[in-house]
């Protein structure tokens, strides 16, 4: 039964989403065409088919809604089957997916490398500096204050700092890249990061926030390095 109705968020949602325009007023049509149309957006709006980026027909989509819905017609696949079918091709997509991504970074990252004032470190990190400040650098085991944006590089904000005084950050719990930058700046300076997916979430990324093989873009200030027994958890 649970298999049943997975297959079927699959078929409605995908129908739902790209089902040519439809001219009736479902505001004013009768009862079973309101309940249908609103059974539809309620599937839709509970299942991100666009993030599986499958190829589909519209017309095999119709007849195998019908085959399960109308008791007269045998379905050509068992549940089971189905299932297989549509987790074969999400794998398949998804896997082209993380190829074009991964083009598309290392694309990026040599073009942005020449662009003027970008300074490159050992491992790959990318950055520019925009404003510069003299003093303490951090430590790999430091806490630091800062105020930062993250970006993806066609400037999608994802993440941001939201308190004015800035959040703290243990270098010790941070991606390699957060780790790495930070100890580049000085207190009072701003620099600009473009950290590679292999110093950030790699080849898997975070599901529904950081696809995978993603470049990320983060502008930090560095507004103080706190010192040894400071802990953030009681600030």
């Amino acid at each position: 039964m649970k298999k049943t109705i997975i297959f079927l968020c699959l078929v409605f949602t995908t129908l739902s989403l790209h089902a040519r325009a439809i001219q009736e007023d479902y505001r004013r049509a009768e009862e079973k065409a309101q309940v249908s149309y609103a059974l539809g957006m309620i599937i839709a709006s509970n299942f991100n088919l666009e993030s599986l980026n499958l190829e589909y027909d519209y017309n095999a989509i119709a007849e195998g809604i019908r085959a399960m819905l109308d008791n007269t017609i045998q379905p050509q696949f068992t549940e089971n089957e189905a299932i297989e079918i549509i987790e074969a091709a999400i794998n398949t997509a998804m896997e082209r997916l993380i190829e074009e991504n991964h083009y598309i970074e290392q694309t990026f990252l040599i073009t942005n490398s020449q662009q003027p004032g970008i300074q490159i470190t050992p491992s790959g990190l990318q950055y520019i500096i925009v404003k510069e400040a003299e003093g303490e650098k951090p430590d790999i085991d430091s806490v630091v204050r800062v105020n930062y944006t993250g970006t993806f590089t066609d400037g999608r904000l994802f993440d941001r700092s939201f308190d004015e005084g800035g959040v703290y950050i243990p270098l010790e719990m941070v991606i390699p890249g957060w780790s790495e930058s930070l100890r580049l700046m000085s207190t009072g300076s701003i620099y600009r990061f473009y950290i590679p997916s292999h110093l950030a979430y790699g080849r898997d990324g975070v599901q529904g926030i950081i696809p995978p093989y993603t470049t990320l873009v983060f502008t930090i200030e560095l507004l103080e390095i706190m010192n040894d027994d400071f802990d953030p958890y009681y600030q």
